[in-house]
């Protein structure tokens, strides 16, 4: 009885997860791929001012994005150590508190957002134009900066989940090995992103190299997850 619960725990932690995964893939596309792409100018705090006040439902769309990850986060982080500790029990622990600092990380990024947002929509009494355009690409830019290191964690997170699917006879060995690829990538990518700055282009090539494996290695588990990991049983192992 106790081997069909836990059997059944782990199956639904597998689907929640596949889910998650999915739900977070399309919102980072619309978050960040579109809102945050179009509306944000590098480097150019009265551009990006004028893009957001044009279109400040579009930019709360953004926030709410970023908030639907962060909970699906919250989801996969659960769901990883429920389907990865009958595996190995200290690296899927690892790697949920991992995911859990990487999503408080986020959590605090995201709110450099909300705040960017109010100050376009109620600036204080007083300030002019270029002081609201800079206070609120300082918030945007500090959300970049915070999720940037996030993403170092996260890449360590990947590492461990990772390590635990290529000790495992069912998880497809290419899959394991994409995943930690991945997470070597966005570690090493935001390693150099935040702490050597004088490579900012190398990085970035960089960055455009890795991509695949960064986007496949997750989502290709995640997609696992939905497909095969709902349905393995405990002699399965």
């Amino acid at each position: 009885m106790k081997k069909t619960t836990n059997q059944n725990i782990q199956q639904k932690a597998a689907l929640f997860s596949g889910i998650a995964l999915l739900i977070m893939t399309f919102a980072a596309f619309f978050a960040q791929g579109y809102v945050h792409s179009s509306l944000v100018m590098d480097g150019d705090a009265a551009a990006t001012l004028k893009n957001i006040q044009a279109s400040q439902s579009l930019f709360r769309l953004e926030i709410l994005g970023w908030l639907i990850i962060v909970i699906m986060d919250l989801i996969v982080a659960w769901g990883f150590y429920v389907f990865l500790k009958p595996f190995h029990p200290g690296y899927a622990l690892l790697a949920g508190w991992l995911r859990l600092l990487y999503t408080a990380i986020l959590a605090v990024a995201v709110s450099h957002l909300v705040l960017a947002s109010r100050m376009v929509q109620a600036p204080v009494s007083g300030m002019s134009t270029d002081r609201v355009a800079e206070q609120a690409m300082g918030s945007i830019t500090a959300f970049e900066a915070i999720w940037s290191l996030g993403l170092i964690v996260f890449g360590l997170h990947l590492i461990a989940v990772g390590l635990v699917a290529m000790g495992t006879r069912k998880i497809p060995k290419v899959i394991s090995m994409l995943v930690v690829l991945a997470g070597f990538s966005y570690s090493i990518i935001h390693f150099m992103y935040g702490f050597i700055p004088q490579m900012e282009s190398f990085t970035g090539k960089l960055e455009l190299i890795l991509m695949a494996p960064m986007f496949i290695g997750e989502l290709g588990f995640g997609i696992w997850l939905l497909l095969k990991g709902r349905k393995l049983t405990i002699n399965e192992y």
